[in-house]
């Protein structure tokens, strides 16, 4: 297959849908306007940014990743026990709870509740989501616009 020339910094469309093992749809853009991302920016992970790079407009692909290509394992150490004390008491914290916090450096990252333990201690898993599952990528490459152009 001859390369399209997609690299960092270019502009693509996507048509796609994420799946986990289990057929579970997670992500779609069945029934919604085409996704339009840069090569490079973060919006895809690595091995999802790959399979689109290596692909020709109008093209489909189907690929599955295990977690080492996708959202890597869980790793335990990011399951954390907080004070209850630290959530407004107005939030209603229950186990699959995502609940957004705020890095020391301004980074925004989901942490999921996984028990609440008592009225003073909170298990948050700070693991992405998907961290030890394998996904299924469904994608169709709409169109590519390169850094200078189209490509």
């Amino acid at each position: 297959m001859e390369s399209t020339g997609i690299q960092p910094g270019c502009s693509v469309v996507i048509k796609y849908t994420l799946a986990i093992e289990n057929g579970t749809v997670i992500e779609s853009t069945d029934g919604t306007d085409p996704m339009r991302f840069t090569i490079g920016d973060g919006t895809l992970i690595d091995g999802l940014e790959s399979v689109v790079s290596g692909m020709q407009p109008g093209e489909r692909q189907c690929v599955s990743l295990d977690p080492r290509e996708a959202f890597g394992f869980a790793d335990e150490t990011s399951v954390h026990v907080m004070p209850r004390a630290d959530f407004p008491e107005d939030i209603q914290l229950e186990p699959g709870l995502i609940i957004g916090f705020t890095t020391p450096s301004g980074e925004e990252i989901p942490g999921k509740v996984m028990d609440v333990v008592d009225d003073e201690s909170v298990v948050i898993d700070f693991n992405h989501p998907l961290a030890g599952h394998t996904i299924t990528f469904d994608v169709e490459l709409i169109s590519v616009d390169g850094p200078t152009g189209a490509v």
